[in-house]
């Protein structure tokens, strides 16, 4: 395999290393960069391997080898000619991509449970997006032909990838139709309301995004400029919606925040 960037198997300074997992097939945890080690990956509902049926996660989950990177470790990049894919297992990656300007626009983010890649896997061209790690990530990694191997094999895990493709690009188009005719503070609220109903912890009426966002890439996801994107978030702030912290945003009213989002 080609394992382009973001596949090497070298120990330390943020690349990759083999880890050991259970015998069903799961991670045992990262147990690095301050995260709990844990026996059970708890994946949102929403995601690839959250709403695969047990059987069919196993599978998936025994293919490849799996592979741990720390924060910042560029995993695929735009263009290059990679076909392995990256079943996520815990942690968050960020896609970003090359605009007009030369700006790298922040594009979407994939959290544990997430398949990561599979578009060139499927068509065979260059890759889409620069993915990168946001904070330790552990994964699996699988060969392209071992990847459409099982999806041919399958029908239920090919029915779930297709399902999450379909999802994606629902996702991007909505975001596009949503945008129009929004003010910046719309935007930012909506950025806000689909991230934490999807990646969020629910607590209380709100939710908790416990990964690193920050302002300029809440900027790029929501249309506006850094300066209107500080105002927005001290608003929303003064109001009582969200409260920020050390690399979280805590949503202290979904309710409210998607009223203002969306009413």
């Amino acid at each position: 395999m080609d394992n382009g960037a973001g596949g090497e198997s070298c120990v330390g300074g943020g690349a990759a290393s083999m880890d050991g997992r259970s015998t069903d097939g799961r991670s045992t945890g990262l147990g690095t960069g301050g995260r709990r080690p844990r026996n059970a990956w708890a994946w949102p509902p929403a995601s690839l391997l959250g709403g695969l049926p047990p059987e069919g996660r196993d599978r998936l989950l025994g293919l490849g080898a799996q592979v741990r990177y720390e924060a910042d470790r560029v995993l695929m990049r735009e263009a290059e000619e990679t076909g392995f894919v990256l079943v996520l297992l815990d942690g968050v990656v960020k896609a970003t991509g090359r605009a007009h300007d030369g700006r790298d626009a922040l594009l979407a983010v994939r959290m544990g449970g997430d398949l990561v890649g599979e578009f060139a896997a499927v068509d065979g061209r260059p890759r889409s997006a620069t993915v990168t790690t946001c904070g330790p990530v552990a994964a699996r990694m699988v060969t392209r032909g071992d990847f459409l191997d099982c999806v041919r094999r399958n029908p239920g895990i090919a029915h779930a990838v297709n399902t999450s493709i379909v999802t994606k690009l629902r996702a991007a188009n909505t975001h596009r139709v949503d945008f129009t005719g929004c003010d910046s503070f719309t935007r930012l609220a909506r950025v806000l309301h689909q991230i934490a109903m999807t990646y969020g912890e629910r607590s209380g009426r709100g939710a908790v995004i416990r990964w690193p966002l920050t302002q300029p890439e809440l900027a790029t996801l929501s249309g506006a400029a850094e300066p209107t994107v500080h105002r927005a978030l001290r608003r929303l702030r003064d109001s009582g919606v969200v409260s920020t912290g050390y690399r979280t945003i805590r949503v202290d009213d979904l309710a409210r925040l998607a009223g203002l989002a969306f009413d």
